[in-house]
């Protein structure tokens, strides 16, 4: 368990990236709505609290920073540090009643960093719940950072993307894009493409060579973003692609065919989005790893339809809360034979989580990077700014969004 749990903190996101709940989305109740940023509001019944809120920005370095349960106890509570691609754990400890954790004596936050935190709770019956939490600390007025993914030296999937997100909008396009180099070993076109003023993501015009070796030189420092901002990094950082892992769902099929290095290695039973909750066609890119969470439809619009607070071996694949997760509630005989879920894709499970499962063999057998796209599905494709969806736009298409070019 405590190698799965680690692994729950692989993805650095873009600020904003990542979400406090996450929820399955479909076409007519979520996925097709639109909404950003689901998990920022506290879900009715959320049992552990957390401080700062989901989402805050311009945290002070002496906090508030506190994770408290009313009852019950807290099981463990991560609380980590990402800046420049590096993590960096905050020291803290549970206390004697189990009730609330909080930072070591004397910490203080860093300035222009972002946080993440992750907390399990036992409740009085053994039941477990779970809650994944950012927020940024406070930037110093006239700079601006950029929060990015992946994290320096990991080892990513084939599908990764290079992506920046800003504390501040960014007038200057192109002077920041210049000053952030993206290169590859062996060597491959790598290109840059915005999504607005806050957002900037790189990768190649195909999936990376498995064994790739990709540098990240940020020369940010004194670059003028906006009239009067300038940035503060310079840093190079770098990231490994281990393999090519790609896995197709076809929703129609109810199967999903997983290839590693274009090699079949198994063809797995799904349940996807029912007909009123439909999944998103399209290309998505693994960029979370939890060996369990809680997904509440309160968060992506679904209201009070499911609230599950175990949700074992999740894996985010849009920010809007598209995820392929273990399910344990329902009958053996949905999977590879209906489509069932708000949503997202399901693979067969047991409460708890079981390795021997399908959705144990492919949580242990995937990397953030990994693509699964979807096919054969009553929903429009999946945006490429949805979670790192770029691969969803052609190279043309993709290069005309660079300031560069």
């Amino acid at each position: 368990m405590t190698r799965v749990w680690e692994r729950a903190g692989q993805f650095l996101a873009v600020a904003g990236l990542l979400v406090g709940l996450a929820g399955c989305t479909g076409s007519d109740g979520g996925g097709g709505l639109g909404l950003d940023l689901p998990g920022k509001a506290r879900a009715p019944g959320d049992v552990i609290r957390v401080s700062p809120e989901d989402g805050s920005r311009a945290v002070a370095a002496d906090g508030p920073l506190e994770v408290r349960v009313d009852s019950g106890r807290l099981e463990r509570v991560s609380v980590t540090q990402m800046a420049d691609g590096r993590r960096a754990a905050v020291p803290g400890a549970i206390a004697a009643d189990g009730l609330r954790w909080r930072p070591a004596d004397g910490t203080r936050l860093a300035l222009a960093a972002k946080y993440s935190v992750d907390a399990v709770a036992l409740d009085a019956h053994g039941r477990r719940s779970a809650r994944h939490t950012t927020f940024t600390t406070v930037v110093p007025e006239s700079r601006f950072i950029g929060y990015f993914t992946p994290e320096n030296r990991s080892t990513v999937g084939a599908g990764m993307i290079v992506s920046f997100g800003f504390n501040r909008p960014v007038e200057n396009r192109a002077e920041v894009e210049r000053a952030i180099r993206v290169t590859a070993d062996p060597p491959v076109e790598v290109v840059g493409h915005w999504f607005g003023k806050e957002r900037l993501d790189f990768r190649p015009a195909a999936y990376w060579a498995a064994g790739t070796k990709v540098t990240v030189e940020l020369g940010l420092r004194d670059v003028e973003g906006a009239p009067g901002v300038y940035g503060i990094q310079r840093k190079t950082v770098g990231f490994t692609v281990g393999r090519s892992q790609v896995s197709l769902v076809d929703a129609a099929a109810h199967t999903m065919e997983v290839r590693r290095d274009g090699r079949l290695l198994a063809t797995l039973p799904i349940t996807a989005g029912a007909p009123k909750t439909t999944t998103y066609n399209g290309k998505m890119v693994v960029t979370e790893l939890y060996d369990v969470t809680r997904m509440n439809g309160a968060t992506v619009g679904f209201g009070g339809e499911y609230d599950i607070k175990d949700v074992p071996h999740a894996m985010r694949l849009t920010e809007s809360g598209t995820f392929i997760h273990g399910n344990y509630w329902a009958d053996a005989s949905t999977f590879g034979s209906a489509n069932v879920s708000h949503g997202c894709v399901g693979l067969r499970d047991v409460k708890g989580g079981g390795a021997d499962t399908p959705a144990g063999w492919f949580f242990d057998r995937s990397l953030v990077g990994d693509v699964v796209e979807v096919v054969n599905s009553r929903d429009r494709a999946v945006a490429p700014d949805n979670g790192l969806g770029g691969w969803n736009m052609d190279w043309e298409e993709w290069r005309k969004g660079s300031a560069l070019h």
